[in-house]
């Protein structure tokens, strides 16, 4: 059980008198991760829009009439994680191998998480080549390609904060080798996609209690990828820390990409001026 704190502090040079935002900040509700508590408190009265996006996020639409200069958006959220069995990959119908085979159907349901990002053809032709070298050396297996992927991101690249932006694309990533949890579930996203197998964006928390040399983590929302196996449905991967996602992770949010599974988004449409903001994110095991 975890308790999680995400707090955002905007400040303005001049009053914004009118502004729209976007939160996805409540945690996943499903059979293997409970939210116990969850509260939301913003500096300045809102009125507040309760819905679930078209991604199965729970998201609020919140907008500010009355000006200020300061804003504070602050998510509280106790959650308990619960252990999953493994799965059985041996059961017939959970394809193993790699090409993966759609139906129509299927196909057309994940086209949003089977489209690569449009980068230049020259860059996804040697991104294709990447990706297409763990399919051959772990003989077309499906999960140890994945697995492999998953692994060798970890192991290669450098996770160096400060280096990348929100523009940087997989490519980016993979020529320069470095960059943080976002860049490196990008790349993860977009060489599982370039092989036909659907991935997806996730956005959360992860506890470093544990031994992950990327401990400021914690201080921060997490990302990393999930991926849809045959008859098993989505399964998480974490190519920042090389592992498969279990109990120290925390889901919130998902989508195609960042954009989709944001935590705060917004619009200013009147006043404003410079912008300052800080985030400060905690995550506390409990214990009963």
């Amino acid at each position: 059980m975890f308790e999680v704190t995400h707090a955002s502090h905007y400040e303005y040079s001049i009053p914004v008198e009118h502004s729209t935002h976007l939160l996805r900040l409540q945690p996943v509700d499903d059979p293997v991760q409970e939210v116990v508590r969850f509260s939301l408190n913003l500096s300045s009265s809102a009125e507040e829009i309760l819905y679930e996006d078209v991604f199965g996020n729970q998201a609020i639409h919140c907008a500010i009439e009355s000006p200020y200069t300061k804003l504070s958006v602050e998510a509280t959220s106790i959650v308990k994680v619960y252990a999953a069995p493994p799965d059985d990959h041996s059961l017939s119908r959970r394809r193993s191998s790699i090409p993966l085979v759609w139906m129509p159907w299927q196909r057309q349901m994940m086209m949003p998480y089977l489209l690569p990002q449009e980068l230049p053809e020259s860059q996804l032709l040697e991104l294709t080549e990447y990706a297409m070298s763990f399919v051959e050396r772990n003989d077309s297996h499906l999960l140890r390609t994945v697995e492999d992927l998953n692994l060798s991101i970890y192991r290669d690249f450098a996770y160096m904060p400060g280096t990348t932006a929100l523009s940087t694309t997989p490519f980016d990533v993979y020529t320069a080798r470095h960059g943080v949890c976002q860049d490196f579930a990008n790349l993860f996203i977009c060489l599982t996609r370039l092989l036909s197998i659907p991935a997806r964006y996730r956005m959360g928390y992860i506890y470093t209690g544990a031994n992950y040399a990327n401990k400021i983590q914690s201080d921060a929302s997490h990302a990393w990828a999930e991926v849809y196996l045959p008859y098993v449905g989505w399964r998480g991967f974490d190519p920042t820390n090389g592992c498969a996602v279990a109990q120290d992770h925390i889901r919130v949010a998902a989508g195609r990409n960042y954009g989709d599974a944001t935590p705060t988004s917004g619009t200013i449409y009147r006043g404003g001026g410079a912008e300052t903001l800080s985030i400060e994110v905690k995550v506390r095991e409990m214990h009963a």
